[in-house]
């Protein structure tokens, strides 16, 4: 059986997002991270529960030549080394790109390894992350709310004020053992 994965955005979710105008960009550098202190407990609980980590994170700046890629890939490391996390999974793409793993395309998340879809969760703060979840099958969405100025265009399973509620939601549905 294949295991169960809480897939997780990266800006916004694991670290803080900078907003402008209402909308949430990622940080531009490893110096402006900035995770919220329930962020490292929440996922050592999911990891003790049995769940594979799975960060899966647009990062459309890349071809917008607005970052480069060794700085997302720095970020990214940075956080491999703060939290438990197994596997980051990166679209570099824009919209106009048309690819399968923009969010909300489900691609992120159908990527090998695969994963247990129906005992899995995806955790977002954009209605992107949870449509990409929804598209790819997996049994429930939540989002953080951080009161973005955009519509949420698709509905969570839970909404969730911290990423600390988020994981006692999650934990506290009936998703099967570890396998």
């Amino acid at each position: 059986m294949s295991p169960r994965a809480v897939f997780l955005d990266r800006d916004g979710v694991l670290n803080r997002a900078v907003v402008h105008a209402g909308k949430p960009y990622p940080p531009s550098s490893v110096e402006d991270i900035e995770i919220p202190p329930d962020v490292a407990p929440a996922l050592a609980r999911l990891k003790a529960a049995g769940y594979r980590l799975v960060v899966v994170t647009n990062q459309p700046d890349v071809a917008r030549g607005r970052q480069r890629r060794a700085i997302v890939e720095a970020i990214n490391a940075v956080l491999a080394g703060r939290l438990p996390l197994d596997e980051f999974r990166v679209c570099y793409h824009d919209d106009g790109d048309r690819c399968g793993c923009r969010k909300p395309a489900p691609g992120l998340l159908l990527e090998p390894p695969a994963h247990d879809l129906e005992r899995s969760v995806i955790v977002g703060d954009r209605w992107r992350d949870l449509e990409a979840g929804r598209r790819a099958g997996v049994r429930a969405t939540v989002l953080i709310g951080h009161g973005y100025g955009e519509p949420l265009r698709t509905q969570p399973d839970f909404r969730a004020h911290s990423f600390g509620e988020a994981v006692d939601w999650i934990l506290s549905l009936d998703l099967g053992a570890a396998s």
